[in-house]
């Protein structure tokens, strides 16, 4: 239903859709089936009408009737009206977000935006006042990047706001917020970020091009960009980071990275990454460095864990017992005694067991999903092995596992963790030690032939980076870090 909303009878003259001029006829023939599309017609003297044209759901009809059509009313009968309508109008409503234009597509896109429009019947063109409502989510704690020493904003939805919350932490001119609309259907923003004099401009050249050649009918999320503009979609391993924290954001982009960010989520994607970036936190740098460099030591010892250690336990119990003391061969044989399958479909069995109870934990409802976690995790592992169906050595291999696949800082690094681990488990299970070797050959070959944005994968150790080992594997005191990165993007 068309909603009224002028509060003065008498003004509005006639409410149809269409005006007779052409700007007015094209919008009403492409939006004006739809229920909360209004379209208002109103006389200011002889010869001169104006129409008024929004949406009604995504604007805030209030604010169209105190500075918009309130001032119009009470100067309705000025002579200057008809001589210069644009001026005139400009004079009565200095609204700060306003713009003019002649294009029907781009009225129409400023209508989906939640614009109003005032289309005079004199000439081509239009007055543009954003007059969106405000229903956005309030900035809250992060969900997947916990804080226990720093902030606790975290980006919204809306990236207007989120510009706010990273100009308040970078007051620099230098900081280039660059606006791209995606999607030929849903005409996402998408801004790309960094700061003019510290990125590589060969690198953000780079990311414009792709950012440009992407051909599609709809961006939701960040993710449709990061399949978009990655290097290779045959890899485990993201070459973008995503972070939802704004200082997280300020951080990466003094440090020369370039960010893009996607109106309708709170995740912000950057590059170019090295692996040793995913095993980096934002605490990182809230920490003491000797603190700090203990928490990634235990990161990476977490990440080899969860790799080898199921296709170590597969490989030695299968093929290599000799490698055993005996006291510890005779208890895992003893375990093994009623188990009727053999090590690798046992460690199957479990790891895609706790890969369900996963996935039902983050599908179902938030106080459901914990419980199902913990009882499916400690009754079933203890049923398995009082059933038989698997050995206690077993449970504990597997539990250790997801326990050192969880420590990854994230998301998207401890899926790629799963997807070789379960590769390595296929290789000692039909070649024992052999098998593992070779995958472990392939998967240095795949990082090192890896690129993210024409950044090798393994700086700075593959090539050499001596300078960047400052903040590598250890992080040194503030005071013997750079003050500024040293561009090592534009090198490579």
């Amino acid at each position: 239903m068309i909603r009224q909303s002028l509060r003065w009878e008498g003004f509005i003259l006639k409410l149809k859709k269409g005006t007779g001029k052409r700007i007015v006829d094209e919008i009403t023939e492409r939006l004006g089936q739809s229920p909360d599309f209004v379209c208002h017609e109103f006389e200011i003297n002889p010869g001169l009408r104006f129409s008024c044209i929004y949406i009604s759901t995504i604007v805030s009809t209030e604010q169209i009737d105190e500075f918009m059509l309130k001032p119009i009313m009470e100067r309705s009968q000025d002579e200057e009206a008809s001589h210069d309508p644009m001026g005139w109008l400009k004079s009565l409503i200095p609204k700060a977000q306003s713009k003019e234009g002649s294009e029907t597509s781009e009225g129409i896109r400023n209508l989906l935006e939640g614009h109003c429009l005032l289309i005079p019947s004199v000439g081509d063109f239009y007055l543009c006042y954003d007059v969106s409502k405000g229903q956005n989510r309030s900035v809250s704690e992060p969900t997947t990047e916990a804080s226990i020493r720093g902030p606790r904003e975290g980006l919204v939805e809306d990236i207007a706001r989120n510009v706010s919350l990273i100009r308040k932490r970078l007051k620099s001119e230098h900081l280039v917020f660059e606006p791209l609309v995606i999607g030929t259907e849903t005409k996402t923003k998408v801004y790309l970020t960094y700061i003019d004099n510290i990125a590589s401009a060969p690198v953000v050249d780079e990311f414009r091009r792709r950012l440009k050649s992407i051909h599609t009918d709809s961006i939701l999320e960040s993710s449709y960009i990061e399949e978009w503009i990655q290097d290779t979609a045959l890899s485990p391993f993201p070459q973008l980071i995503s972070t939802e924290r704004p200082d997280s954001v300020v951080a990466k982009l003094v440090e020369g990275q370039i960010g893009v960010m996607t109106d309708g989520t709170p995740i912000v994607l950057f590059g170019p990454i090295t692996l040793f970036e995913l095993f980096n936190s934002p605490e990182d740098y809230y920490q003491r460095a000797d603190i700090a460099t203990l928490s990634r030591w235990l990161r990476m010892l977490a990440f080899m864990l969860s790799i080898f250690v199921p296709a170590l336990y597969i490989a030695i119990v299968s093929y290599h017992q000799e490698l055993l003391p005996t006291s510890l061969l005779i208890s895992l044989a003893a375990q093994r005694e009623e188990v009727p399958f053999p090590a690798f479909i046992e460690a199957a069995i479990m790891t895609v067991t706790f890969e369900i109870l996963r996935e039902a934990g983050l599908r179902m409802p938030r106080i459901a999903g914990q419980s199902i976690s913990i009882v499916g995790a400690v009754v079933l592992g203890q049923a398995a092995v009082e059933a038989g169906l698997v050995s206690a050595a077993m449970v504990i291999v597997v539990s250790l596992t997801a326990i050192s696949n969880f420590v990854s800082p994230n998301y998207s690094f401890g899926i790629a963790q799963r997807i070789i681990q379960f590769a390595f488990m296929l290789l000692a299970g039909l070649m024992g030690l052999f098998g593992l070797m070779c995958g472990v050959f392939f998967l240095l070959v795949h990082l090192v032939s890896l690129r993210s944005f024409g950044v090798k994968y393994l700086t700075p150790f593959a090539p050499v980076v001596l300078s960047d080992w400052k903040d590598t594997l250890v992080r040194v005191p503030r005071f013997m870090m750079k003050r500024f990165p040293n561009k090592r993007m534009a090198n490579k």
